[in-house]
């Protein structure tokens, strides 16, 4: 797929623009595909971008006091990566985001971002919906480590991340759900019997 199709695609997903808002954006975004592994943001290093993934399945991790990594959220194709202004402080990044398989993406400074919702009321509308899901997934997410039993958390990701269990180690499902890998084979074997 052409990226900038892709990345119209993606901005619709959010927010309908129009077509000159479009290329308001489009014209300040480079196209990367980076290899399964990679790290493309790095947490404690300095990041000045926002991130459409075109492609592929990554994820945001942090690393734990006992050098563990927890996985904060998972991306598939198609979508916006956690917006700049939510992901650093003082220009660092708070977070480590990984390539899991070969990705495709565009970047573009966030700044460019910051003066297109100054003067354009429909790239604010769009920056809007993206933090506005973005809250309502760490909210959800949340709210389901605090309440939810381990195998109801699986059930959910299995819901919303459709496959991903067949893609990935399940060592950073695991994290992401807050249980050990062990306990994670367990709940998979009780599920496969229900």
């Amino acid at each position: 797929m052409d990226g900038k199709i892709g990345i119209q695609e993606i901005i619709r997903d959010y927010y309908n623009v129009s077509k000159n808002s479009m290329e308001a954006i489009i014209k300040y975004v480079e196209f990367q595909t980076l290899s399964s592994g990679t790290s493309f943001i790095k947490s404690g290093v300095q990041n000045e971008y926002d991130y459409f993934l075109l492609s592929g399945i990554c994820r945001s991790y942090v690393v734990n006091q006992k050098g563990e990594d927890i996985t904060i959220s998972f991306f598939q194709n198609r979508t916006v990566l956690t917006p700049n202004v939510a992901r650093t402080f003082k220009n660092q990044s708070t977070m480590t985001f990984e390539a899991l398989t070969d990705i495709e993406i565009g970047r573009f400074k966030a700044i460019e971002l910051v003066k297109l919702m100054r003067e354009i009321s429909e790239m604010r509308s769009f920056a809007n919906a993206v933090l506005q899901q973005e809250l309502i997934l760490k909210s959800k997410k949340e709210l389901y480590n605090a309440s939810l039993t381990a195998k109801e958390r699986l059930k959910i990701f299995r819901q919303q991340f459709d496959s991903l269990e067949n893609l990935i180690p399940h060592p950073i499902i695991a994290s992401y759900l807050g249980i050990t890998n062990i306990s994670l084979s367990r709940l998979r074997a009780e599920l496969a019997k229900e």
